[in-house]
């Protein structure tokens, strides 16, 4: 049995719009970047990236993306990701564009970089704070959201040592 390789496009939809990313859906975004790599790479591309396509994470909030494909043909699916200008979801046209992170063999390797990358971006975020108070109403949130994490673990733990 021969197994099939992927590549996982890790991408972040930039947009001006915050609605654009709200209204965003795992169906529509697939449906958005099939036509696009059949709009722009013909029939043998849309054949090619068809199988084994598929939108393996989306954050609406933070507009990060993960899109599966198979290795021989990633390269037709990561071409034609800037031809994407819009996103068109309930009849609503938001005009927004694809930024590739990452291009990765695993889901892990995605997550390993997508984690730095949230680093560095938090690191230019607090370089570029004005004042004291915005830098600490920052820092307050980054470490509220860290102790939630890690009291969600625990009471995981804990409810699996009870079973």
């Amino acid at each position: 049995m021969v197994r099939f390789k992927h590549r996982y496009l890790l991408c972040e939809l930039v947009s001006d719009d915050p609605r654009c990313r709200l209204s965003l859906d795992d169906r529509v975004l697939s449906s958005l970047v099939r036509d696009t790599i059949a709009r722009v790479h013909g029939t043998f591309g849309a054949a090619a990236c068809s199988i084994g396509f598929a939108v393996r994470y989306l954050n609406a909030y933070t507009g990060i993306v993960l899109l599966r494909c198979r290795k021989e043909f990633y390269q037709l699916a990561w071409s034609a990701l800037p031809f994407i200008t819009y996103l068109e979801n309930k009849g609503h046209r938001y005009p927004c564009f694809f930024n590739t992170l990452h291009v990765g063999g695993t889901i892990r390797t995605c997550q390993k970089f997508l984690i730095q990358y949230n680093r560095r971006q938090l690191l230019i975020l607090l370089q570029n704070c004005t004042d004291e108070g915005e830098r600490e109403a920052i820092q307050k949130s980054v470490t509220r959201s860290c102790l939630l994490e890690e009291e969600e673990e625990s009471s995981e733990e804990a409810a699996e040592a009870m079973e």
